[in-house]
């Protein structure tokens, strides 16, 4: 019997209570299944949501690896384990999560743009830097209304943060409102987790 599955084993117990009327107990210690076992219900979850928006992820996101994945799903409230989450990433293979050459991603990521046509629409945001006569450089972020051309964001600043862009940001938005999509480049200010939305 112990060579059986304990979902096999469940069923024989069943069986056991049902034709011949004994106990739960009685059947487990005959068949030496353990009682605590035949009771047990799982606690997981159905993994197939979870694969699901995992899959999402990788295809809006091109160039995320498992742990950038499992960072996502954090914050919109997924709780489990990051092996588990690794576990999955990797058993879905490469035919889930197609990473496309560097040199063709921002093509792919072009395609899918749409002209702006109306204000705060879609805002686009870069840094431009310069340098004082002392030596010590600037960053200037700009950010422009594409219909409008309107600029609602040009702060200069010696060295910008990931929060101190949002921030700023915020700042704006508050006071103006908040545009449908904002296009940015891969600088270093920009890619870090305060800002991925």
């Amino acid at each position: 019997m112990k060579a059986l599955r304990p979902d096999r084993k469940r069923e024989l117990v069943d069986e056991m209570c049902s034709d011949w009327r004994v106990s739960i107990r009685k059947a487990c210690n005959a068949l030496r299944f353990d009682l605590s076992t035949y009771h047990y219900k799982s606690l997981r979850t159905d993994l197939a949501a979870l694969k699901k928006r995992i899959r999402k992820i990788c295809e809006t996101r091109v160039r995320y690896g498992c742990r950038r994945v499992y960072f996502v799903l954090q914050r919109e409230s997924w709780h489990f384990d990051i092996k588990e989450n690794c576990r999955i990433y990797n058993e879905m293979g490469p035919q889930s999560c197609n990473k496309t050459p560097k040199r063709r991603v921002k093509a792919k990521l072009r395609d899918d743009r749409q002209d702006a046509v109306r204000d705060n629409d879609v805002w686009a945001m870069d840094f431009v830097y310069d340098q004082l006569e002392t030596g010590r450089k600037l960053s200037a972020l700009t950010v422009i209304d594409t219909f409008s051309r309107y600029i609602p964001v040009l702060y200069v600043k010696f060295s910008y943060r990931g929060e101190d862009v949002v921030n700023s940001l915020e700042r704006v938005c508050l006071a103006i409102g908040y545009p449908k999509t904002i296009r940015i480049d891969n600088e270093p200010e920009f890619i870090s987790r305060d800002l991925n939305l």
